[in-house]
């Protein structure tokens, strides 16, 4: 891929998307190819092919999905499903029809095993089950990656590289408590703790469970790399995390020290944590010589910046 080449972005105001929008426009790439839903339905198989012939797409960045924190993910296990795999077939049969290039496709974490050694190494994939407050999530996934796999070994041409990066966060994040994941959710939480007033906040689960938080501007730049690399040889899928994790208690201490809420935290022990740790082996990825550059302090800064300009705007 080079600067000229006609990109896709599906997804591009989400959290991912909006991210390598940035990227694009600082970099002035001048074909970059944006659909609202309105403008084109990822579930209709129709528009999607109409889109794909009209457009021609050398690239396309598939960041449009389903997505949700642990309570999102047990209420609407349906959705989930049935929602990211419809936009899967519909956006991997296009591309596979009119010539894509390479194409980008995010899985997630959650795909592997509840119970994994860590940090967590791609060929654990499919050695146990996933959580499974997110199960429903993480098939769909692992449908992803192995479509991405099994197109490459069908027609001969690595064009669907499949990434796993570990709870992305960063602007246009979901700030919402009931939906959002757990760095952005806390934000949005203790944000109103302070504005409030409140002396106490109550968060779920126990604290104790780990995670290694990736922030989308890094997930951009090891995208980029691999847009832009021979990827013959190259085993597939990749992690993509910057090798560190913090429990949530110690996210919460964080997040709350940023906002500026001063109130005690309890924890809820009666509801779930989720999975005890995850952690990710990035080795293949770091051989290619990627390391994420924006500490976890930094990045909950420049979110937690950005969330406060989109609600003064507002």
């Amino acid at each position: 891929m080079d600067q000229s080449s006609r990109i896709f972005v599906a997804g591009h105001r989400g959290l991912i998307g909006s991210a390598f929008m940035r990227h694009f426009q600082r970099e002035n790439y001048p074909h970059v190819l944006t659909r609202t839903r309105a403008e084109m339905d990822l579930f209709n198989q129709g528009q999607v092919f109409d889109f794909f012939r009209q457009e021609r797409p050398e690239c396309v960045i598939f960041a449009a999905g389903r997505v949700g924190g642990i309570v999102d993910n047990k209420t609407y296990p349906g959705d989930f499903i049935t929602q990211n795999l419809e936009m899967q077939l519909n956006v991997f049969k296009a591309a596979r029809e009119f010539g894509v290039e390479r194409m980008i496709f995010f899985a997630s974490s959650c795909m592997y095993p509840r119970e994994c050694s860590q940090p967590m190494n791609e060929s654990q994939l499919l050695t146990g089950k996933p959580e499974p407050t997110s199960i429903a999530y993480a098939m769909a996934k692992l449908a992803g990656v192995q479509m991405s796999l099994s197109y490459n070994e069908q027609y001969g041409r690595r064009c669907f590289i499949p990434v796993i990066p570990n709870s992305v966060y960063g602007p246009n994040d979901n700030f919402d408590p009931a939906s959002g994941h757990v760095l952005s959710a806390l934000i949005n939480r203790f944000h109103a703790a302070k504005a409030q007033g409140v002396e106490q906040v109550t968060l779920w689960g126990s604290g104790s469970p780990r995670r290694e938080f990736l922030f989308a501007d890094d997930l951009v730049s090891a995208c980029m790399l691999l847009l832009n690399t021979d990827l013959d040889g190259l085993e597939m899928p990749l992690n993509i995390g910057p090798g560190n994790d913090v429990s949530i208690r110690e996210l919460a201490e964080i997040i709350a020290q940023t906002v500026g809420y001063r109130g005690a935290v309890e924890w809820d022990t009666s509801k779930p944590d989720g999975t005890p740790r995850k952690l990710l082996d990035s080795a293949r990825m770091t051989a290619l010589g990627w390391a994420a550059e924006t500490t976890l302090m930094e990045g909950v800064r420049q979110t937690y910046d950005w969330y406060l300009r989109q609600k003064a705007a507002a």
